[in-house]
């Protein structure tokens, strides 16, 4: 155990330094950043000004009403652009262009309201009961939680793959299986490669809800979200458990980088196809292939987390989901720590994994 901590300190040291980790810190935390910020870029002003000549309406929320002389004076206004609009005499609209949709519904609406009541007449608002937060903030929520898991996931395999084949190249592994055991390396670059991920995730997850606050989006998260948020690093670390074991096996079959991605195909072929299902989920999280998939390792270790921040999951489910993907983990660590001892030494052409696998057989013949 001491050496697995002594391997993780040095993944750590040797990593976190660097600046392509740093680089992809502040690449993260930037695209979640402005994927809060564009809602609000794209939804128009908080607040309008509009003109007034004649009587000023009742108070209307997102508007401030500016009195103004006559309507020469609210015409320069809209023109100069110190008012977005101008009302005169409760007769007409004056605009810059064109009216803003936005601005004309309020605008219509507290016409017809004073009309309404012009004709003495009184209408009782009807009452509005919430039921939560809307769909819309879940499944954007979901999505990006999709795009977020599967760029971390992959780029943190693929870092523990090229480890790997790194140390197996310049032979450097033949050195340090001298002080430590094979299981010891392996679960050490394991364990510090992943604790760079969970960084990661913290400083998305930190910039995403700093950004929401800071356009009020946090107001319109939903009431569960710290549940999401430990939610998607316990997934997360489940995830990563397992495509870096599989990754640690696929990589210890070759000796170059060159040949790593073909190598890691089928991997990253089952990724993206976990990422599609999720995002799938993401729109539809009680449709019948996002709850089966959900359930079956290692699709649940993105599908899951989705399904939950997209809507409402029966906590049995969850549970099972959990139990099934912990159990996946535990197999592909000791089938992929297996493949890494035998492979990890056996340097120049491509190991074929039947081979691995053959000798496995006979040791147990044996």
């Amino acid at each position: 155990m001491n050496g697995l901590l002594l391997v993780a300190r040095r993944e750590i040291r040797t990593r976190i330094r660097t600046k392509g980790f740093l680089i992809s810190l502040a690449i993260s935390a930037s695209l979640v950043v402005a994927a809060a910020f564009v809602p609000k870029w794209f939804s128009g002003p908080d607040t309008y000004t509009v003109g007034v000549v004649g009587a000023v309406p009742a108070a209307v929320g997102q508007v401030k009403f500016t009195k103004y002389p006559d309507e020469a004076a609210a015409r320069k206004a809209v023109t100069d652009g110190d008012a977005d609009a101008a009302l005169i005499d409760d007769q007409k609209v004056l605009a810059d262009g064109e009216l803003g949709r936005g601005l004309g519904l309020i605008l219509e609406s507290a016409h017809r309201e004073a009309r309404i009541k012009a004709a003495g007449l009184e209408i009782t608002p009807l009452r509005v009961e919430s039921m939560g937060t809307g769909n819309g903030v879940r499944t954007g929520i979901a999505t990006l939680l999709v795009l977020v898991l599967f760029f971390l996931l992959i780029y943190s395999a693929m870092y523990v793959a090229m480890g790997v084949v790194e140390e197996k190249g310049n032979r450097i592994v033949e050195i340090l299986l001298t002080s430590v055991r094979p299981w010891e390396l392996l679960g050490g670059k394991i364990v510090g490669l992943g604790a760079l991920g969970l960084i990661n995730l913290g400083v998305v997850i930190g910039a995403g809800l700093g950004a929401s606050a800071a356009t009020g989006l946090a107001a319109d998260l939903p009431p569960d979200m710290a549940g999401i948020v430990i939610g998607a690093v316990l997934w997360f670390v489940l995830g990563y458990a397992f495509f870096s074991a599989l990754a640690a096996a696929f990589g210890s079959l070759v000796s170059r980088q060159e040949e790593l991605n073909t190598v890691l195909t089928p991997m990253t072929m089952l990724m993206t196809l976990t990422y599609l299902v999720a995002y799938l989920a993401a729109v539809q999280p009680t449709g019948t292939v996002a709850r089966i998939l959900s359930l079956v390792p290692p699709f649940s270790s993105m599908v899951m987390p989705v399904r939950t921040a997209a809507a409402e999951v029966p906590v049995g489910e969850v549970a099972l989901s959990a139990a099934l993907m912990v159990v996946a983990v535990v197999v592909m660590l000791l089938v992929g720590a297996r493949i890494y001892q035998r492979a990890v030494l056996r340097t120049g052409a491509r190991v074929k994994l039947t081979e691995v696998v053959r000798q496995g057989g006979q040791g147990l013949r044996r």
